[in-house]
């Protein structure tokens, strides 16, 4: 009887090994594959530009710390709309209190000071005056100036045009390889694309109204924008016939 049994359990495990084997044998090959990556370029001339512009202060009373900031802020906000800022393009971003411990030489705590920053982000729809703003808002208190950053308002056309050249070039060099390979392109397996904006053309900092004054007495020049659309498509491909 136990040699019944045995010789039945070997049986169905090789009739579940043999399963096994007769589904692998039987799964598709994976269909040869051409993987290229195709670029296009597209230089716009910006027409709006955002810049961070804040108020930091600083004072061991936490109360006078923030009513400092409060204040100046508050003139700084007043300069640019003067100046013609839209109050619906001006947005606080950022606003912080941190207190921050005061030590000697030795490294013992000999009190804490109150750091209050309160940022406004600005957005200009005319280019023309971002010196004047500049200069405006560092007159009125402003003491802290993040980057410039310079873009246009509508980019979807031009965008639009760039990501089928971008196909259009992947393609040309997708087929230039097949012929050279003796091999001809099947239909497209996989599309990636990718958006290359341009970085803010004036780095950030922080400095005393001097600086800034100063800095704001330069024009501004916009130039032109880069934006770079890269994509990579994956071709099937087969022998040629």
């Amino acid at each position: 009887m136990r040699t019944k049994f045995l010789a039945l359990s070997f049986v169905f495990v090789l009739a579940l090994v043999l399963s096994g084997c007769s589904v692998k044998l039987n799964q598709p090959a994976t269909p040869p594959t051409l993987n290229v990556n195709g670029s296009a370029q597209v230089q716009l001339a910006p027409d709006i530009a955002y810049i961070s512009i804040g108020v930091h202060t600083e004072n061991a009373d936490a109360n006078l710390a923030v009513s400092d900031n409060s204040s100046q802020a508050q003139k700084v906000v007043d300069a640019l709309k003067a100046a013609g800022v839209d109050e619906k393009d001006l947005r606080t971003s950022n606003y912080s209190i941190s207190p921050q411990q005061q030590t000697d030489d030795k490294g013992k705590v000999t009190g804490i000071l109150f750091v209050v920053d309160n940022t406004v982000y600005v957005t200009m729809r005319d280019l023309t005056k971002i010196g004047d703003i500049l200069s405006a808002a560092t007159k009125a208190g402003a003491n802290n100036i993040y980057g410039i950053q310079f873009d246009v308002a509508d980019k979807n056309t031009a965008l639009a045009g760039a990501r089928k050249t971008a196909v259009e070039n992947a393609r040309q060099q997708a087929e230039e390889l097949a012929q050279a390979a003796g091999v001809t392109l099947g239909a497209v397996q996989n599309i990636n694309y990718y958006n290359n904006y341009p970085s803010p053309v004036m780095s950030d900092g922080k400095g005393g109204n001097a600086m800034y004054s100063q800095a704001a007495s330069v024009p501004v020049t916009p130039g032109q924008l880069t934006f770079t659309v890269d994509v990579n498509i994956v071709y099937a491909i087969q022998s040629a016939k």
